[in-house]
């Protein structure tokens, strides 16, 4: 296994000392060390990775020094139109170092999103004509492997992508930060959303702990999952999914359970929403500044106003709450107001050691849900 903090010295004694990127659950040694290694405007959280395939190409014009960007495989699909139409060494060529986390490797057990996207990038980097060298845990050269692809960026200004195998860094342990504590949890806030929830209402819930929370929960009240879409993949896209559905089916409620992550991904979609004025489109921020399904690693969601930038994408009403009696007000209001409606609810960090996954596959989920709208 490779220790995090020794590869970030090594990249720093190569003059790499410029981070960026969007994390990833098996890189999330690798970047709690960036958090603590580097200077604070030497590593900036992306919004998304062709934000931070932007950012590094920035970086390099203003120092002429190589950047590393760092993401998950399922990260590619944002990455691709900036890598090839400005990066690429037939257009800027731009020299940086990916960092890429392989989510879905063939052997290794994933979750069902994954393993389409682990199976097809080595495809997928070599189509682009991406070259690439790959780190695991039982790779005792890794130092030479660094070695060789720094040279290569800087001998063919161009990129050269890492790509990372399941337990490949070190646990890389530091002290906590200090973050706002909420007195609710996300779990909680959902609960609380699904209890006031009406029969023909429809949830979608966005990737990671959310739609399992969802899940977990549907199933203590013995209600059937065919009310919920499950957006187990295709981070920040959970509102357009709600927004297509509540296009279609006016007459009936869709709330989106989104996530501060992953709306910061795409938040582009908000001035959609307030264009079109969908009136029982009801869109709920879990907020607690983290991308806390894959590390706890900071957001700025916390720092940035939500409910100003919702009204001024043309929502119609906007709220935010923070303790349980005030999102039991807020969600009333919810329900008898005419959307787009958004509320923010502040959260605290953390998960349940023992929350469980859904059972059902990702065909069922949608086949069931479904036969619910119809």
């Amino acid at each position: 296994m490779i220790d995090p903090q020794e590869f970030v010295e090594h990249l720093q004694a190569n003059a790499v000392d410029f981070f960026t990127g969007v994390p990833d659950s098996l890189l999330k040694d690798f970047c709690a060390c960036l958090e603590h290694v580097p200077r604070g405007d030497q590593h900036i959280i992306s919004a998304n990775e062709g934000g931070a395939i932007a950012l590094a190409l920035g970086y390099h014009l203003a120092t002429r020094k190589i950047p590393l960007v760092y993401l998950q495989n399922s990260g590619l699909g944002n990455i691709i139109n900036p890598l090839l139409s400005l990066v690429d060494e037939e257009v800027y060529s731009i020299p940086m170092l990916l960092v890429i986390g392989w989510r879905g490797e063939p052997g290794v057990h994933d979750e069902p999103q994954h393993k389409k996207q682990g199976r097809v990038m080595l495809p997928m980097l070599e189509a682009m004509e991406l070259p690439y060298s790959i780190l695991g845990p039982d790779v005792d050269h890794a130092e030479t492997l660094l070695k060789d692809a720094l040279a290569y960026v800087r001998k063919s200004s161009a990129p050269f992508a890492l790509v990372i195998k399941k337990g490949t860094f070190k646990p890389f342990t530091v002290s906590r930060v200090e973050k706002p504590e909420f007195q609710l949890s996300r779990e909680e806030a959902i609960q609380q959303v699904i209890d006031v929830l009406e029969e023909s209402d429809m949830v979608v819930s966005t990737t990671g702990m959310p739609s399992r929370e969802v899940y977990e929960y549907r199933g203590k009240k013995g209600d059937g999952h065919q009310r919920d879409f499950l957006t187990v993949g295709g981070m920040g896209h959970a509102s357009q999914i709600a927004l297509g559905i509540a296009l279609q089916q006016p007459e009936r409620t869709v709330y989106c359970l989104d996530g501060d992550g992953a709306l910061l991904m795409h938040m582009g979609s908000l001035s959609i929403n307030g264009s079109l004025k969908p009136r029982n489109l009801k869109h709920i921020i879990l907020n607690n500044g983290a991308h806390d399904s894959v590390g706890g690693q900071p957001t700025v969601g916390l720092d940035i106003d939500l409910l100003g930038i919702a009204r001024a994408a043309g929502y119609e009403h906007a709220v935010r709450a923070q303790t349980k009696q005030e999102l039991h007000s807020c969600l009333l209001g919810l329900k008898d107001s005419l959307g787009p409606s958004l509320l923010e609810v502040r959260v605290h960090c953390g998960a349940r050691k023992d929350l469980g996954r859904p059972v059902s596959t990702p065909i069922q989920n949608k086949n069931a849900f479904m036969d619910f709208i119809g």
